[in-house]
């Protein structure tokens, strides 16, 4: 017998009728978001970096997200970024109407049983990260600390936004891990009030800013030298940060730089932008291509460009993998993690 071949008015009927039901779903979706006014969700006080590439998402997304809603910031700060991930958890609509500049280290403050936490990062569902820059530890010029060798022999009082936060992280697994001298002063409101606190006099340091931010936002401080980079954060050393240690290599034994990786982990996701649980999973896909059509965006990049921006994008469904594999990390390194994060490590 034969092979029955399909009549071609038959292939272009179905053809037909797959791009319609496309267009269906497309419209469903422009239906949905037209007239609509979003929120983007800000975790910090205004003018840090998580406000400015959040305000800067702001501007550009909603143009390329079907029906071009009206998309307005918001900042909400508490418990260093808690308050906000919790809101987003509880209380946000879940339909995808609102975004939020998630805190980097909310996977690892969940993964060691945070105080405070009512999310879960495994069911926020991350919409793309902006750059995967290094986050630092600095010290101010005034100090006459140049070197993280340095803070092995000599106090380093730096500065913290609350006590749940990397800035306070990092200088307390490197003194538990590393035998370093940091001295932490949390309780800041934001990181520039941090800032303003090293230029008076009253910390010599910063336990945690991103690298991105300080070339976009403080350039002249790196130019003449106010602040000197001590140790990066990462899972690799940047490329304009060759000499300056990672955090991990500063440990001692495998069991304390696994532990370290653990923390370090999160700066691959250090600016993402989330939504709500449970959106409807046409919805997520649409924000989610608008997110990484924006980092592609002439608009958007020229005005991050001016801004002195890094933009390394990394798309949702690879940032909601990072951040879970964070969660999903071994008990007994969690475990070390905590009792180092809780400043009870030794």
């Amino acid at each position: 017998m034969g092979t029955f071949k399909k009549p071609a008015i038959y292939t272009t009927i179905l053809l037909s009728g797959l791009t319609v039901t496309s267009a269906v779903r497309a419209d469903a979706i422009a239906d949905f978001y037209h007239g609509k006014t979003m929120q983007m969700i800000i975790a910090t006080s205004p003018g840090g970096d998580y406000d400015t590439r959040g305000r800067l998402l702001a501007r550009h997304m909603n143009r390329l997200i079907p029906g071009e809603p009206t998309i307005v910031p918001q900042n909400m700060p508490g418990g260093v970024g808690i308050a906000a991930a919790n809101h987003m958890a509880a209380a946000a609509p879940r339909d995808g109407t609102v975004l939020h500049m998630l805190m980097q280290n909310m996977p690892a403050h969940q993964a060691i049983g945070g105080q405070g936490v009512k999310f879960d990062t495994r069911k926020l569902i991350f919409i793309g990260n902006t750059t995967d820059t290094p986050n630092v530890i600095n010290s101010w010029h005034t100090t006459g600390i140049t070197k993280i060798e340095q803070v092995k022999t000599q106090e380093l009082i730096v500065g913290a936004a609350g006590t749940a936060t990397p800035a306070a992280y990092y200088p307390a697994a490197l003194n538990a891990m590393a035998g370093t001298k940091f001295k932490i002063v949390a309780g800041y409101p934001g990181g520039n009030d941090v800032n303003l606190a090293m230029e008076k006099g009253e910390v010599g340091g910063r336990g945690s800013n991103s690298w991105a931010s300080w070339k976009s936002l403080n350039p002249k401080w790196i130019a003449e030298g106010k602040v000197h980079i001590l140790v990066q954060i990462g899972l690799q050393r940047a490329k304009d940060l060759p000499d300056v240690p990672l955090l991990f290599e500063l440990a001692t034994n495998e069991v304390d730089r696994e532990v370290l990786r653990f923390i370090s982990a999160d700066t691959a996701i250090s600016r993402s932008a989330v939504t709500t649980p449970e959106v409807p999973p046409e919805r997520v896909k649409a924000l989610r291509k608008a997110f990484m059509d924006t980092m592609k965006d002439p608009q958007f990049l020229g005005e991050a460009n001016k801004m002195g921006l890094d933009i390394s994008p990394l798309s949702g469904e690879e940032s909601q993998a990072v951040a879970d594999k964070i969660v999903a990390a071994r008990p007994e390194v969690i475990e070390r993690a905590k009792l180092i994060l809780e400043g009870t490590g030794k």
